[in-house]
């Protein structure tokens, strides 16, 4: 048979002002910032811990938070999270950033590894302290509709199928997995052969000895171990856009597989795997086509309706303001993302993807919400001003200083792979 029509009467369950699907950080910050805003808001995650890729995914970096030359940039939720990780676990702030921006010029970037076990409870407190309810080991499966509006998501949980009334839907589940379900257009990335995996030896637990810092003991294996850009992604190996199930098993499969192969090659006695990542590693899957595409020709752009300043973490002096078009399509009232689902195309989806960024912009979808919740509002019509100005008041910068951009604007993005390079 090509299709199947299941149909079965749903329980109704409590009813949320706002409810986040996806429990990463962008979901996290979205549904902190509705809370805080005094708002009922319900963040629904489908595995046992919060942080998603920050986490569970095993990418326990937040990367450069400035632009490489001694002025930070990202702040905001990403800035106190960045500091509360530190606060229980490894400490790889740089010298030169340990008290803040530095006085003087240096080239040091400010970033931190981090526990991503502690930093997932770190999450979880943050998020039940700031009033919100969670529900774990639950999937949001499709959001209910009505003439195109939200009205509520159904779940799927050890409770069975459920029903969730919502006012306003803040998809989050890094691949836009209910927004493209209700109908938002949607345009599908691809990711390239990396798996990365967190490892124990005998050489390592030495050197954390030697050191007195466990951070040192812990190392990474890899299955496939393709770089950001796709550099040498192997011709026998597809690209997974990651948003079919039959995909995503592939890619665990041969990852997982070329992991044991590499494993089965060493002492058995010197070595252990401490955690395998619990859900893909994948950069970019599914993004909605928003109102505005942000890409790396905005590089040095000041936008009227920005929600942030970012900087490229991999590029010195590169500064970008991400507009809040980008996380809302017009005509979808009561709906918006955060994180690397946001409309986005080239390595500028890349830059949003990442930690920073991905926090700025769920914090960014907080404040849209809760805006829109007070004056009965589509997301596409709420004050932007007044956000921006919630949004400095929580120590986010919206504007770059133009002081901080380069005389030469020349953009090269680094990796055989990226396109286009120069003059923007």
């Amino acid at each position: 048979m090509d299709t199947y029509t299941f149909t079965k009467k749903l329980n109704v369950k409590k009813s949320y002002d706002a409810i986040v699907v996806g429990g990463g950080v962008a979901g996290c910050a979205s549904a902190v910032t509705i809370a805080k805003n005094g708002k009922s808001v319900l963040l629904i995650e489908k595995t046992n811990l919060l942080g998603g890729l920050a986490t569970i995914g095993l990418i326990n970096l937040f990367v450069p938070m400035c632009n490489g030359r001694g002025k930070q940039i990202i702040f905001g939720l990403a800035e106190k999270w960045l500091r509360d990780s530190e606060k229980l676990s490894y400490n790889t702030i740089a010298p030169t950033w340990q008290k803040g921006q530095p006085s003087s010029y240096t080239e040091d970037r400010y970033m931190q590894f981090y526990s991503p076990n502690i930093f997932a409870l770190q999450l979880l407190d943050e998020v039940v302290s700031s009033g919100v309810d969670v529900l774990y080991d639950c999937i949001g499966v499709e959001p209910i509709t009505e003439a195109g509006v939200v009205k509520g998501v159904v779940t799927d949980s050890k409770s069975g199928l459920e029903v969730y009334p919502c006012k306003y839907l803040v998809d989050t589940t890094g691949d836009s997995d209910l927004l493209r379900r209700m109908g938002v257009p949607v345009v599908k990335g691809e990711n390239f052969y990396s798996y990365f995996v967190k490892m124990l030896t005998l050489d390592g637990l030495q050197k954390g000895i030697d050191k007195n810092d466990v951070y040192y003991a812990i190392s990474a294996e890899c299955g496939g171990g393709i770089n950001l850009y796709g550099d040498n992604q192997p011709p026998n190996v597809p690209k997974w856009s990651g948003t079919t199930v039959e995909e995503v098993t592939d890619y665990l499969i041969r990852n997982q597989l070329v992991l044991l192969d590499k494993i089965s090659k060493t002492p058995k006695n010197s070595r252990d795997i401490i955690t395998l990542p619990t859900m893909p590693q994948f950069r970019t899957t599914c993004r909605i086509d928003g109102d505005y595409t942000f890409s790396v020709k905005d590089c040095y752009r000041h936008f009227d309706d920005s929600v942030c300043a970012i900087n490229d973490f991999d590029h010195k002096d590169y500064l970008y303001e991400v507009p809040y078009r980008s996380l809302i399509k017009t005509g979808f009232d009561n709906v918006i993302t955060a994180g690397r689902s946001i409309s986005a195309s080239g390595y500028g989806w890349d830059l949003v993807r990442v930690i920073p960024p991905a926090i700025l912009t769920g914090q960014a979808s907080g404040e849209a919400v809760s805006l829109a919740l007070d004056k009965g509002l589509a997301l596409s019509k709420v004050d932007v001003k007044k956000m921006q100005s919630n949004l400095e008041k929580a120590n986010v910068m919206i504007h770059f200083p133009d002081e901080y951009v380069p005389e030469d604007k020349t953009v090269v993005i680094h990796g055989k792979n990226q396109t286009p390079t120069g003059h923007f």
